[in-house]
């Protein structure tokens, strides 16, 4: 069977630099939970500045280019000037760089750090611890308005207005399209709100002139005081429920949603070494289990002045890819130097049951910083004897456990099939009376 993946927010219908401040992070990046280990996944970038808002949503369709067109409700009536096709190497950038990530340390020769602690004392230098229904028929033109008609790059597009969701659905259905069922309810709530309908569809034509073999994003941009997605026209024909990575960029601060619970990603957790070779299917399963402890919730990702980064999992977008997603605000003469622009990342796992509105966001002027981050330990494995050596390898043991906990805890694993994966801590020869007072 083919399998129809879901735009986010729209229904599928067929018819005929270096990073500045980084100093700070005592480790290394080594794996990104990004949005490409899920499937059925849809990605939006949203650029907000007042009432302006650039959306640029991903087409996460696979089939013949023929059969797909996508329809958006959008608040106001657009011009051809207001629609442009994106980039998709910015978004899976931009995705990059904000992914959940993991990172590693490798922690230092115990009986070396007792002595770097004697000399520090005896200097009098001071120790941080840096931790980490049925269709009525009519006349098609009787039911609905086309206010305006384009082709941008490889997409037909028809900004659709109606007096009643029926009369949508049949002048769809008489100009080829399939509709689910279901469909008319929801479009009756958009036109409640008095919204338009955006539809796109692939110009065959065009696409073979242009030479693209893929459906490159769509990006609108218009002024309206509504901040929301309408993610409930991407249920009506979802086999399940559908993943939602949503990217907004801001000047102020973090965005969060206003109708669902805000959630932060569990970050900072200590995982044993294993996870490294099999982080896509830890963040799977770690995912799953928080959105199946609170659904219908929206998990902040996360939420970081462009400016820095700390650690950066790509480098930062510069002002070229950011003016292309919308942030008109940013300044050009920077380059690739550091952009005053908020990115707040937030994933969701939605279906009809438990997301039976619309999203609507806020953004708020909290800047403060947040990274889905999980850490490895690598522990020491040089040997050596002294006394720190038996306490640290006695304290490993204790972090082994509870790093073995915790990745029960995150993702429903067993605890004995995990804990059979960890290697057993080697044992030492006690320590010579002379080694303990030399370590003192």
């Amino acid at each position: 069977m083919r399998r129809w993946s879901l735009l986010c927010l729209a229904i599928l219908l067929a018819q005929p630099l270096a990073p500045r401040g980084a100093l700070a992070f005592c480790g290394f990046f080594v794996a990104k939970g990004d949005a490409k280990l899920f499937n059925k996944s849809s990605q939006v970038v949203i650029a907000r500045d007042g009432d302006r808002t650039v959306m640029t949503m991903v087409n996460d369709y696979q089939g013949d280019p023929k059969e797909f067109a996508i329809v958006v409700p959008v608040p106001t009536v657009l011009q051809k000037d207001q629609i442009h096709i994106g980039d998709q190497a910015i978004v899976e950038h931009l995705d990059a760089y904000s992914a959940p990530r993991l990172v590693e340390y490798t922690d230092d020769d115990p009986c070396r750090q007792v002595v770097a602690e004697r000399e520090l004392r005896s200097m009098g230098a001071a120790l941080m611890d840096m931790a980490p229904s049925a269709m009525r028929g009519g006349r098609a033109d009787e039911l609905v308005k086309i206010e305006a008609r384009y082709t941008v790059g490889e997409y037909d597009i028809l900004i659709l207005s109606a007096k009643d969701s029926n009369g949508l659905a049949t002048w769809l259905t008489q100009n080829g399209y399939r509709i689910p069922a279901g469909a008319p309810a929801v479009l009756k709530s958009y036109l409640a709100q008095k919204m338009h309908f955006f539809v796109a569809k692939v110009n065959l034509k065009e696409q073979s002139k242009l030479g693209f073999t893929h459906l490159r994003p769509i990006a609108v941009a218009y002024e309206s005081p509504k901040f929301m997605l309408p993610v409930r026209l991407g249920t009506v024909n979802a086999a399940g429920p559908q993943e939602l990575f949503v990217y907004c960029l801001t000047r102020k601060g973090r965005v969060e949603p206003v109708n669902y619970r805000g959630v932060r990603l569990p970050s900072d957790a200590e995982v044993p070494e294993f996870v490294k070779d099999d982080f896509p299917k830890f963040y799977r399963a770690m995912f799953d289990q928080q959105a199946k402890q609170q659904p219908a919730s929206v998990f902040l990702e996360y939420a970081w002045n462009m400016a820095w980064c700390d650690p950066c999992a790509s480098a930062p977008l510069d002002s070229r890819e950011l003016r292309e997603l919308g942030a008109y605000w940013t300044d050009p003469s920077a380059g690739g130097g550091p952009q005053m622009v908020f990115v707040t990342r937030l994933h969701t796992r939605y279906d009809a049951q438990h997301f039976p509105a619309d999203i609507v966001f806020q953004e708020t002027e909290d800047q403060s910083n947040f990274q889905g981050r999980f850490v490895i330990r690598h522990p020491w494995k040089g040997g050596g004897s002294c006394t720190a050596l038996s306490d640290y390898l006695n304290k490993l043991r204790e972090r082994q456990k509870k790093q073995a906990q915790t990745l029960a805890d995150l993702t429903g694993w067993s605890l004995a099939s995990i804990s059979s994966r960890m290697p057993p801590v080697a044992q030492v020869a006690e320590p010579t009376w002379w080694q303990r007072m030399w370590n003192r």
